[in-house]
């Protein structure tokens, strides 16, 4: 972590209010100072949660809304007031920060997640400090992240991160719930990601944030993915960020895996959302995983719902676990048409042949 030049940190709602929900100036001031020392001799991405909980405040409601135009509202108030913080924070030192509002279908098509990516290169090459958060104030449900966690992990794979932090108000991952068992301990490292690690996260949510530990531990397995390392610690203990970008042993790290993915490979794999599923046959599964072979039309067993060619798709097994995504050679249609059978009989099926694969190789991604 000493070694990182190019950071990118996520601070959640939790990290940024007080127990009341309300947001926290000190603590922000004291939070602000940690990123600026941060931000020198670094470039620095900062994905911040707080425009709702910041609008709450401002309209004066009790609780976070439930329904999506309560919450759209309270960010639309609460944004340009998140910024207005940031601002304060950096302009101290005189240092630029831009507001970047995003959605999943600005990293789902390749187009618009090349331009975020030479956007925020650009802001980065400027000495900018790029505020990135959830356009909660057009986002619907098949447009959202999920959770900044989630966004975080995504913003790391664009400007290819060398470190990702997670601020919460936990102090890492732990071998049991600390709440409810005294002889829960911290875990200083995960070397990856087991379902086993991923059943100790739980699926807690907060009253302001969206995010629990298990979507924490899944945007570190995505970084970690990446070749992106990630320490997931407490935003409310002053000088936390410092001490993980000086290295000292705080919260927990997840060690990044031994290659990154290519930057293709990992907007596919973290990116994109399914439109169907293939469901594969054992030896097709096997040249995927172990070959890094195409799949094959006779290596198609079924096909799941309804896309067109060049959209995502799941690969799955006859258990009907997912271990792959890619994108589809074929509308579902015609796959369907051709599943089953060998490459030379998809022109006589179809009257066309458009490629012998079902999925290529260089469009595959295995989970």
């Amino acid at each position: 972590m000493r070694g990182a030049r190019r950071v990118v940190v996520k601070i959640g709602t939790n990290a940024l209010t007080s127990a009341t929900g309300r947001f926290n100036r000190a603590h922000f001031q004291a939070l602000g100072e940690d990123l600026l020392w941060a931000a020198r001799g670094r470039e620095l991405v900062v994905v911040s949660s707080g425009a709702i909980a910041l609008g709450m405040e401002r309209l004066g409601l009790p609780a976070r809304p439930r329904d999506i135009p309560g919450k759209q509202a309270c960010a639309a108030v609460g944004q340009s007031r998140l910024m207005q913080a940031y601002e304060e924070a950096f302009g101290h030192a005189a240092r630029a920060v831009a507001q970047v509002l995003l959605t999943h279908e600005d990293v789902q098509e390749r187009r618009r997640y090349l331009n975020v990516k030479h956007t925020l290169d650009r802001l980065l090459a400027a000495g900018v400090v790029p505020v990135i958060n959830e356009n909660d104030t057009v986002s619907v449900d098949e447009l959202k992240f999920g959770d900044n966690d989630t966004l975080a992990s995504l913003v790391a794979g664009v400007v290819e991160a060398d470190a990702l932090v997670l601020l919460s108000d936990v102090e890492g991952l732990y071998t049991a719930d600390p709440r409810r068992d005294p002889e829960a301990r911290l875990m200083s490292t995960v070397p990856g990601v087991t379902p086993e690690v991923l059943a100790l996260a739980g699926d807690a949510t907060s009253a302001v944030g969206t995010g629990g530990m298990a979507s924490k531990v899944r945007a570190a397995s995505r970084a970690a993915e990446l070749g992106i390392p990630c320490v997931i610690t407490s935003g409310a203990v002053p000088g936390r960020l410092r001490g993980v970008l000086e290295g000292e042993p705080v919260g927990t790290l997840f060690e990044p895996a031994g290659s990154r993915r290519s930057a293709r490979t990992a907007w596919i794999a973290h990116a994109l959302r399914p439109r169907g599923r293939l469901v594969v046959d054992a030896g097709a599964r096997e040249a995927i995983v172990t070959g890094k072979r195409s799949l094959l039309p006779s290596g198609v067993k079924g096909v799941e719902g309804e896309f067109s060619r060049g959209d995502p798709v799941d690969l799955a097994d006859a258990t009907g676990t997912v271990f792959a995504r890619g994108l589809s050679t074929y509308d579902a249609s015609d796959l369907r048409r051709i599943a089953g059978r060998r490459s030379a009989d998809i022109e006589g099926v179809l009257g066309y042949r458009y490629l012998d694969e079902a999925v290529h190789r260089d469009d595959l991604a295995v989970l």
